[in-house]
This record gives C-alpha cells, structure tokens and sequence, in this order.
C-alpha cells in the first residue's frame, strides 16, 4: 500500500469528523483535531498515531504496534503501526478512533 493510498484511507476515516485539518510534518503528513495531532503518515509509509502517555503501554501490546522512533528516541505516547495492522478499515478506524480520543481530551489550541 503505498503512501496515498494511505492517506486517502485516513481522510475517508476522518472525512465526517468536524474540525479536522491536515498539515505535512515527521516527513509525512498529519492529522489534527482542533489543533492537536491525531496521527498521520510518517514519511516510511507506516501509520502514526498518538495514543497519549495513558495508553501508551496498552497500545504498545497490540499486534503490530511499536514505539515511535524517529531520532534513536522513542515518542512517549505515539505509536507506529505496521501496515498488516490497518489491512481493513476496521483496524485503521479503530486507531484513528484512539487518536481522536486523546486529541479531543487536550484542550484546542487557538491561533
């Protein structure tokens, strides 16, 4: 699955969600609720999604999850998932769906 396959899988995922903006970064692209990141596309093509420190351990124990690695220091309360763990859109939302929940618990940010 390449990349914009990817993405055009998450934009269906979020695409009746309110307040939902897109923004490239990681060397991907990311995903926001009212200003704080959901998750997105890390430039290696896998799926990134921040769970928060709370759940950072469950998700973590989840087939195909992984810690988050872009500098040789793992992204406490963000995960990476393997693309066999988004192989249906029933996997993809119910990471989506994680992310979502911790966004919407942080207060908006305000430009």
């Amino acid at each position: 699955m390449a990349n914009e396959e990817l993405l055009a899988r998450i934009r269906k995922t979020l695409s009746r969600r309110r307040s939902i903006t897109e923004k490239r970064m990681f060397g991907g692209n990311c995903f926001f609720v009212c200003g704080n990141m959901i998750g997105g596309v890390s430039g290696a093509g896998e799926l990134m999604i921040r769970v928060g420190p709370d759940r950072y351990e469950d998700a973590l124990e989840q087939p195909h999850a992984s810690e988050m690695d872009f500098t040789g220091r793992p992204m406490r309360g963000f995960v990476s998932i393997a693309r066999d763990g988004i192989s249906t859109d029933e996997d993809l939302k119910y990471w989506i769906d994680l992310g979502l929940k911790y966004a919407r618990s942080l207060p908006p940010k305000i430009k």
